[in-house]
């Protein structure tokens, strides 16, 4: 496949990417020092070239609070969201203006940080029953083995959750793995979503299609998204966009169902559509 994928084959919502400038500033524990800047206007140009009709940025742990850049992005253009990190006391008139400048939702981060939440605190339960309040959702990657306790956390809020790239099974349990099948029993239960993204930092192909085949028996399609992970950060010489778009393709055979992942579904998350 070509760098420029055609659009008729494209997802329309691209539900996982990132964006960035070097010069931004870098949390202490920032686990990758991006090459280059990966702007909204490059970004919306792939998203141009690919027949992707919005996108959904991904809050970057590299930044920690820096939220500026994602919501002056948003204010530019309309076919973004995202979501941001933020501490766990900013108030409801902060976060409403968040809401109105485009942010669907919360990122938590539980992988390479110092401090992971706490969601058992008062600030974070407080901070969860906003996040029920404005109809966001929380957004987040946990290792396997921390994932069943974060499920447990957001849904005894009544939070809505949307977790990143498979689950990230542990690479040696893969559709073994604890935290994968507390995954999937959470999918049936109807208030988690799962993206579909980042295929190239799993083990390997067979196991990302391993990862998929399990979702899709689970789910039937419903209450999964795909994303590209767009500027593929430490692998930015190793992975394509045209690549990510021909993995839905790989990991959903059935049209239908892709269009559901890639359009149906994240649309009426994200866009209220």
């Amino acid at each position: 496949m070509t760098e420029t994928t055609k659009p008729t084959d494209a997802p329309l919502v691209d539900t996982h990417f990132h964006l960035y400038t070097t010069d931004m500033p870098l949390t202490p524990w920032a686990w990758h020092h991006p090459p280059e800047d990966a702007s909204a206007e490059q970004f919306i140009d792939i998203m141009d070239r690919h027949g992707i009709g919005y996108g959904v940025i991904a809050a970057a742990s590299l930044h920690g609070q820096y939220n500026d850049y994602v919501i002056r992005s948003m204010r530019r253009h309309p076919r973004l969201r995202g979501t941001a990190f933020v501490q766990p006391e900013t108030d409801m008139y902060t976060l409403e203006r968040m809401k109105a400048d485009g942010i669907v939702g919360i990122r938590l981060f539980f992988r390479r940080v110092p401090n992971p939440p706490d969601l058992g605190s008062h600030e974070y339960r407080q901070l969860l029953r906003r996040v029920r309040d404005l109809d966001w959702h929380v957004h987040t990657l946990a290792s396997g083995e921390a994932l069943p306790a974060v499920i447990k956390a957001v849904e005894g809020a009544g939070v809505k959750l949307v977790i990143d790239h498979f689950g990230k099974p542990d690479e040696q349990l893969g559709v073994n793995c604890p935290g994968f099948k507390a995954l999937l029993a959470a999918v049936e239960r109807g208030r988690t979503w799962v993206k579909m993204s980042a295929g190239f930092r799993m083990p390997s192909r067979e196991a990302a299609r391993g990862y998929a085949r399990a979702l899709l028996r689970v789910s039937g399609g419903e209450r999964l998204m795909w994303g590209s992970d767009w500027p593929f950060a430490a692998f930015e010489d190793k992975a394509t966009y045209a690549q990510a778009v021909a993995d839905l393709h790989d990991w959903v055979p059935d049209a239908a169902t892709r269009r559901l992942i890639g359009g149906d579904t994240p649309m009426r998350l994200y866009f209220g559509a």
